[in-house]
């Protein structure tokens, strides 16, 4: 016995799978803050899963999108390994820009996720 599918119903899982597609694209390209994109990473520590350091490379010319940048690998490694945004942090987003770490143009931003 074969089943018969509606044309309304091919036409929403060609769309379903065209939308799938786009997304999939879409998370490839690195998010903009004020205009710049960031090569960006963030690291844990081994002894503290919870503790990370997001770094920004190239961050001199932009400090303040490479800081929002660092901000958010930070908050989506929180997300990802605990569950929620909530971050503690040592060397953040609200720290003075004299006294961001920046050694050889990269910045970074420590914390630890709290959850």
């Amino acid at each position: 016995m074969t089943m018969r599918r509606s044309p309304s119903f091919l036409l929403c899982l060609t769309a379903l799978a065209g939308l799938t597609l786009t997304a999939c694209g879409a998370s490839r390209d690195a998010p903009v803050f004020n205009g710049v994109k960031f090569r960006s990473d963030v690291r844990a520590s081994k002894e503290d899963r919870a503790s990370f350091v997001a770094t920004v490379r190239n961050a001199t010319p932009a400090l303040e999108g490479a800081v929002l940048a660092a901000e958010y690998e930070g908050v989506r490694y929180c997300i990802t390994y605990i569950g929620n945004s909530d971050i503690q942090w040592q060397v953040g987003p609200d720290t003075p820009p004299a006294q961001l770490v920046a050694s050889d143009g990269t910045l970074s931003l420590r914390g630890r996720c709290a959850g």
